[in-house]
């Protein structure tokens, strides 16, 4: 039977993190284990950098926000997985899929404009050490967060609000563990080539521009380090990048991994477990990448620790 129009759509079905009911209890230990060293891992670095004076500089103000965001973006999806395990149910409102699909295109999009921010605060330091406090000022850090803020927003609500006008069939179920705006899009039954159109645009602009700017970034570091005379401070100069490198190609790598299983497998469960490797694992090993590669951060955490 060909699926016909729904006019009111009370809610969706996501997927089963597990079809095997023995299973279900070490799932959702697991994903409650990932969500809470997500959380305080990066409470920890917040904090961290908030209490330590000589972390008061540009570069961690924007790790501080980063672990902030990375916590909202976990919240998003990981309670609703949880409680959806524990109630054995898989249904999500109409309401509230419009709304983690918001949220998830926000702090998803926040990360990539604050990846592409630190990059540039990286490049400035080593390309113009004598500089930087001039061009790095908090003026300019305020700046750039609030205009990742406003880019983030309106990206995610220009998406939720186009997906606001499309009308769904009677198959809602959701191929994912949570809701995606592509994904919502498949189920429309109503024309959705404005939709598509929307999201191959934002995806270049969005995504690609912060990408070009990281890219752009790095070159300059690479040809100032190959410049310096000292392997010493080549090291040094380089040592302070490696961080926000791990950051970046997890980010990034995650990302086209979703995008090429999509492409590569028609298995929707395969496809399922890499969107959540792209919204989760980044956002849970990202206070261990700085933690344990920034001497700085392990000299405030074992302060804060040992209060």
């Amino acid at each position: 039977m060909e699926p016909t129009n729904e006019t009111g759509v009370l809610e969706f079905f996501l997927m089963e993190v597990t079809e095997i009911p023995e299973l279900q209890s070490i799932v959702f230990g697991l994903f409650l284990s990932m969500y809470l060293v997500t959380v305080l891992g990066n409470l920890l670095i917040i904090v961290a950098v908030s209490f330590d004076s000589h972390l008061h500089t540009p570069m961690y103000f924007f790790l501080s926000n980063l672990s902030f965001i990375d916590i909202c973006l976990s919240t998003t999806t990981i309670p609703k997985i949880l409680g959806n395990i524990q109630a054995q149910n898989q249904s999500i409102s109409y309401t509230g899929c419009l709304t983690q699909v918001c949220f998830v295109l926000a702090f998803a999009g926040l990360d990539s404009c604050l990846l592409s921010a630190m990059a540039y605060d990286r490049s400035v330091a080593i390309c113009h050490p004598l500089r930087y406090t001039v061009i790095m000022n908090p003026h300019l850090c305020g700046v750039l967060i609030l205009l990742s803020l406003f880019i983030s927003i309106m990206d995610a609500l220009l998406h939720s609000l186009m997906v606001l006008r499309l009308s769904f069939c009677t198959d809602l179920e959701i191929p994912l563990f949570f809701c995606e705006v592509v994904q919502l899009i498949k189920l429309a039954c109503s024309d959705t080539l404005i939709n598509n159109i929307l999201i191959y645009f934002a995806s270049s602009i969005f995504g690609g521009i912060p990408l070009c700017g990281i890219i752009f970034s790095y070159i300059q570091i690479a040809t100032s380090v190959l410049r310096m005379p000292s392997v010493g401070r080549k090291y040094k100069a380089f040592s302070t990048c490696v961080s926000h490198l791990a950051v970046v190609s997890l980010f990034y790598g995650t990302a086209f991994g979703v995008y090429i299983s999509s492409s590569l497998t028609n298995s929707s469960r395969i496809t399922a477990v890499v969107s959540m490797m792209y919204t989760v694992v980044p956002q849970m090993l990202n206070p261990f990448i700085y933690s344990l590669r920034n001497r700085d951060m392990k000299g405030a955490l074992r302060k804060l620790i040992s209060i």
